[in-house]
């Protein structure tokens, strides 16, 4: 009996001590980020017979395991990667808010500046100082673009070298995941009866940091614990034991749009970022949707200032009666046209092509995608999915023009599957520079006028809408003056006009007619250098009664009408299709990246109270309960005194036999 009572004692003072041990260790990683709580299960041993009787033999251990809710922990992981998400997406929008802004400020400012120095011109045309003004502050427009643009690319950068760090953190966590599962695997097939728990524990930690990075889903082989992690969508980085390996390589057709690259021994692809979750999709996400068109709207700002003040500056006279040359550089420089086409990496070698801008005012921020099929060349659009056919190679080059440009083959032979991404605005604010360096080269003259007829008493008017060679069209005024413009309804809700000079009819006769409350649409003259359109209801009073205008020399280059003109495209919608002004735009690209910035910090603000609120429910599960280890530890002890006590007494029968037999 006293050996049986010693055994008893034994097992209950080794179970307690286990015990004390398990609530010594809970309570040193208390403050350990993601330790599991441990618990020891205690069971009792079977009885010996006695007798009749069976007699308790004591206690034993049967395992020691992880505290570990797994729907809690899920449930932990997908509000931290949707947290992860918010967060690092706020951050970056924040950064480019905060750019936007401060030079958003100082674009219209600039703008404002430019405008006023015009119209001081308008009123001075003669005026030098006012002249080299406006080029200081064209100027000043140009640094303010281009450093954005340059601060837009350093954003593209930083976003690029995160994206490796967090690829070669990845492959890290990837290797070391598979390395806990050969040694996890190899325990359990020893003769560990129980889980190795701080292993397992060191694994939800490279878990939960993975999963900052991209969504994680995994699945565990519960014969062996090794665990399958999948990322994303369902693409796997580890496979068992196998860990694959993350890299980041160039984008195609454009380097600077880097990818991310799943890597195995015998093969490797390409991943698609913005589905994995987690601060890597933000980082695609702010990269390739906000910061690109923020990127795209400077651009287009660029090209817009570019071609409107061009198109002014070339329908006007200098000082020295020249027609004007281009303020800004101009847009269709052979550069310029080739930088915004770039061909796939496998396209036919030499294969390449040009889009010239043929109408500003209809080009957006839109990508498209040129493919060739064997036999023509179709065009997509990006952004709307809207297809055009465009022809066959050879026939080129292919005009669009309700996209504004056109495109040219410049090398080589296409073969059927070439690729060519379209890119409109492509580098446009890093080409953006003032052109003009002489100030008596503004054309601040109109080189012609139109004048109503003092007589007139309709509404209507004659506009000169466009002027090819101010030159040509100053001399023909001159040459042929009295231009005159006579208009009359010569039938019920129809408008007829003649053009006339100091001979009578022109030759060929320049007539025609409009319907009434429309206009004549543009009218050409042979050799005249310019354009123009007649509006309104021009009818006189009485049958047949005419409206005059006349068309004649503005006299001289000392008139401010062409800058007036100019001054005037402040407030002309000649951006986006037609739909905003410059400033309109600068508003509307600053305000988008602000709205987003905000959104997102709500969200982000959000999506951390929920994995708070996650982690708090798993937490209460698997984390340590201070004050329950502090009781525990109360009741191993007392347990173990109470244990000690048995082999005491134990001891002391013992004794006792022995003496009775001596």
């Amino acid at each position: 009996m006293a050996i049986d009572l010693f055994n008893t004692g034994t097992s209950g003072l080794l179970a307690s001590q286990q015990q004390l041990a398990t609530v010594g260790h809970n309570i040193a990683n208390v403050n350990t980020d993601g330790y599991s709580r441990q618990s020891v299960e205690q069971n009792q041993a079977l009885g010996n017979y006695q007798g009749n009787n069976l007699i308790g033999s004591g206690t034993y251990v049967q395992d020691i395991s992880r505290v570990f809710n797994s729907f809690t922990y899920r449930e932990q992981l997908i509000t931290q990667n949707n947290a992860s998400y918010s967060n690092k997406l706020s951050d970056q929008l924040d950064q480019l808010d905060a750019t936007m802004s401060t030079y958003g400020t100082q674009i219209s400012n600039s703008l404002d500046s430019f405008y006023g120095s015009l119209h001081s011109i308008a009123e001075q045309p003669d005026d030098i100082t006012l002249r080299s003004m406006a080029l200081t502050q064209a100027e000043s427009i140009t640094v303010q673009l281009q450093d954005l643009q340059s601060n837009m690319t350093t954003l593209t950068k930083t976003a690029n070298n995160e994206l490796v760090q967090m690829a070669d953190r990845i492959s890290a966590i990837s290797a070391e995941i598979g390395r806990l599962n050969v040694e996890i695997s190899g325990m359990q097939a020893g003769n560990l009866s129980g889980e190795p728990n701080d292993l397992l524990d060191q694994r939800n930690r490279l878990l939960n940091e993975l999963n900052d990075y991209v969504k994680v889903t995994t699945l565990e082989d519960p014969n062996n614990g090794v665990m399958t992690v999948m990322i994303g969508e369902g693409q796997t980085l580890v496979a068992g034991t196998t860990a694959l390996s993350m890299s980041v390589v160039a984008g195609d057709p454009d380097p600077l749009d880097v990818q991310l690259q799943m890597n195995s021994i015998n093969s490797s692809y390409t991943l698609q970022g913005d589905t994995l979750g987690g601060a890597v999709a933000a980082v695609f996400d702010f990269r390739d949707n906000t910061l690109k068109q923020a990127s795209a709207d400077i651009d287009l700002l660029a090209m817009s200032i570019t071609d409107t003040m061009n198109q002014a500056q070339a329908e006007g006279l200098d000082l020295n009666g020249l027609q004007g040359a281009d303020i800004f550089a101009d847009l269709n420089t052979t550069s310029a046209m080739q930088s915004r086409s770039l061909g796939h990496s496998d396209n036919t070698p030499g294969t390449s092509l040009a889009v010239a801008i043929t109408d500003m005012t209809l080009v957006t921020t839109d990508e498209y995608e040129v493919e060739y099929d064997g036999a023509s060349y179709q065009l997509t659009n990006l952004t709307t999915g809207t297809t055009t056919a465009l022809g066959a190679t050879g026939t080129g080059p292919f005009a669009i023009p309700a996209l504004g440009i056109e495109i040219s083959e410049t090398g080589g032979v296409p073969a059927a599957g070439d690729k060519f991404l379209i890119r409109p605005t492509q580098n446009a604010a890093e080409d953006f520079k003032v052109n003009l360096t002489d100030p008596e080269a503004i054309a601040a003259s109109s080189p012609i006028q139109v004048t109503a007829d003092e007589n007139n008493v309709s509404a209507g008017s004659v506009t000169i809408t466009d002027i090819t060679d101010p030159v040509l069209a100053q001399t023909f005024a001159q040459t042929n003056a009295p231009i005159t413009v006579d208009v009359y309804e010569s039938a019920p809700g129809v408008f007829s006009y003649q053009v006339t000079d100091s001979t009578g009819p022109l030759v060929p006769p320049v007539t025609g007619t409009y319907p009434a409350g429309g206009s004549s649409g543009p009218i050409t003259i042979a050799g005249a250098g310019f354009e123009f359109e007649i509006t309104g209801d021009l009818a006189g009073l009485g049958p047949n009664a005419r409206e005059q205008f006349v068309i004649s020399d503005a006299f001289g280059a000392g008139n401010g009408n062409n800058m007036l003109a100019m001054a005037a495209t402040q407030n002309e919608t000649v951006v986006n299709g037609g739909t905003q002004t410059f400033a309109q735009l600068v508003a509307s690209s600053v305000s988008t990246v602000g709205s987003e910035a905000s959104l997102t910090e709500n969200q982000a603000l959000t999506a951390d109270a929920m994995f708070e609120q996650a982690q708090s429910r798993h937490q209460a599960v698997s984390g340590v309960n201070l004050d329950e280890e502090a009781a525990n530890m109360l009741k191993y002890q007392q347990a173990y005194q109470a244990s000690a006590q048995i082999i005491t007494v134990a001891q002391t029968i013992f004794d006792t036999i022995l003496s009775s037999v001596r």
